[in-house]
């Protein structure tokens, strides 16, 4: 299960506009990936409230990783589109990560 900070900026200290939340579980027996459906629910400006819904593959170590949107709510009410992730930062210590999603989004 995710709970995650949404943000501006790929930077611990900057603005957080929502809440990325959803589940992930292993997706492969030979690489780190994940099958991944979660929410980039906004909680602050014009998109309050509104959410668009992300599900495929995330092999985390790849360079850049494509998801597809397959629906929103609110503003983004039928959304269509994809995200590409990037790996912004790793602590395999502590398992954190900045994960930066550049979203496109077709129709809403």
């Amino acid at each position: 299960m995710i709970d995650n900070p949404l943000i501006v900026k790929p930077e611990v200290n900057s603005e957080q506009v929502g809440r990325a939340q959803g589940i992930y579980a292993s997706a492969s027996q030979s690489e780190i990936s994940f099958l991944m459906a979660f929410n980039l629910f906004f909680t602050q400006g014009k998109h309050n409230g509104s959410s668009l819904s992300l599900l495929g593959r995330n092999s985390i170590f790849s360079g850049i990783r494509e998801m597809p949107i397959v629906g929103g709510s609110g503003l983004f009410r039928f959304a269509r589109g994809y995200a590409k992730a990037k790996t912004y930062m790793v602590n395999l210590k502590t398992n954190d990560a900045i994960v930066e999603y550049d979203v496109y989004v077709f129709h809403y």
